[in-house]
């Protein structure tokens, strides 16, 4: 449906969900600016593992979602030229050896759903998904998803603002922090750190970590469960794996440039925050990470660091994605989840049409901010 819109929305936040976001609302003809407080892609969106996925157990509600999330990548690499930053061509995962093992019931549960899932033994994963020690597989077997995939974000983000500014959009980065003013209970601009006003009818705040927190300024909740994020990439190597990995010590995806980003449960318990909000990860925990991986890989290659990435991870408390319009303050939208690479062409686009057109998504109604109004 196309609309013809006078509306002037303000995006706060300079990741996937806020550009989307943004490039679909100057599709539909609002007159759109984003406010970012560094470059692009400074926050989450450059730790995120970036899998594209809705593997294992998780709501209805969400499921679907995230299946359009996934479809929306297909459609769009259809019609950019993104073969070296945009890849679905499956996840593979297994558990631990342990009583912890849930491989067969996910597989079961998978099914049942109607995912795209097989359960392959160790000595089977070779003929449908290449670079992957079999040795490293647990006996209970792995999971292939074959519609699965991963994302480069900053490669996605700047094709996004391509459009974005072509559309006439208008962008501000490095403006420091912004808070949203409020006229008589509702929006009515937004107001950076380093004096610039915006006045706007609508305001996205896509910050992701500190959704909660600016929320909390105009007196609305939304539970908080954000914890810390830890990004290695290693240095380009030649290797023949392009599935997505998610093991038991260690996940791990390619990356546009023949290298990988890893990441795991452990090495983030490992970071250190210190008071001054800077984070710190010891150098013996992304040598751990980069052996890890060496260890399912085929080949076992040595793996030298790149770079790392280290800050917040948004993560709502119930673990569902946050969207939409905060209860009783008319024009104020928000988008806080976990899971900003699988979500982040839907998300943008759902919420620019309900803030257009003023009418609310159906597929957004279970992740609305009022759940948390007490």
């Amino acid at each position: 449906m196309t609309y013809k819109s006078a509306l002037k929305v303000a995006v706060i936040g300079g990741g996937i969900f806020g550009v989307s976001t943004a490039v679909h609302l100057a599709r539909l003809g609002a007159e759109t600016t984003i406010v970012n407080d560094g470059p692009v892609a400074n926050g989450a969106s450059s730790r995120s593992l970036a899998w594209l996925n809705s593997a294992r157990k998780r709501s209805v509600a969400y499921h679907k979602l995230r299946m359009q999330g996934i479809e929306r990548y297909r459609a769009f690499a259809t019609k950019h030229d993104c073969g070296a930053w945009l890849r679905l061509d499956g996840g593979l995962t297994w558990d631990a050896d342990d009583a912890s093992n849930q491989i067969k019931e996910i597989f079961r549960h998978e099914q049942e759903i109607g995912y795209e899932t097989r359960l392959l033994a160790p000595g089977e994963i070779a003929a449908v998904t290449p670079g992957v020690d079999a040795g490293a597989v647990s006996p209970q077997g792995a999971i292939f998803n074959a519609g699965e995939g991963w994302v480069d974000l900053p490669s996605l983000i700047a094709l996004l603002l391509g459009e974005f500014h072509e559309r006439g959009g208008r962008i501000l980065t490095d403006a420091g922090s912004a808070d949203v003013a409020l006229t008589n209970g509702r929006v009515g601009g937004v107001k950076t750190v380093s004096g610039q006003t915006i006045d706007c009818d609508a305001v996205v705040v896509a910050t992701g970590p500190a959704v909660p927190g600016m929320a909390a300024k105009v007196g609305k909740r939304i539970g908080d469960g954000t914890t810390r994020a830890l990004l290695v990439f290693s240095k380009p190597v030649r290797h023949p794996l392009s599935a997505v990995l998610n093991t038991p010590r260690v996940a791990i995806r390619p990356t546009p440039n023949g290298a990988f980003a890893l990441d795991s449960a452990w090495s983030e318990d490992e970071v250190i925050v210190h008071d001054d909000g800077t984070y710190e990860a010891k150098p013996s925990t992304i040598a751990g990470l980069l052996e890890e991986a060496s260890k399912v890989l085929e080949g076992n290659p040595t793996l030298a660091l790149e770079s790392h990435h280290m800050g917040p991870k948004p993560i709502p408390a119930d673990g569902e994605p946050v969207i939409g319009q905060l209860t009783g303050i008319p024009g104020y939208h928000v988008v806080f989840s976990h899971s900003g690479a699988t979500l982040g062409l839907v998300a943008g686009e759902l919420l620019a049409s309900e803030i257009v057109s003023g009418t609310p998504s159906p597929l957004l109604e279970p992740f609305r901010p009022a759940r948390f109004d007490s």
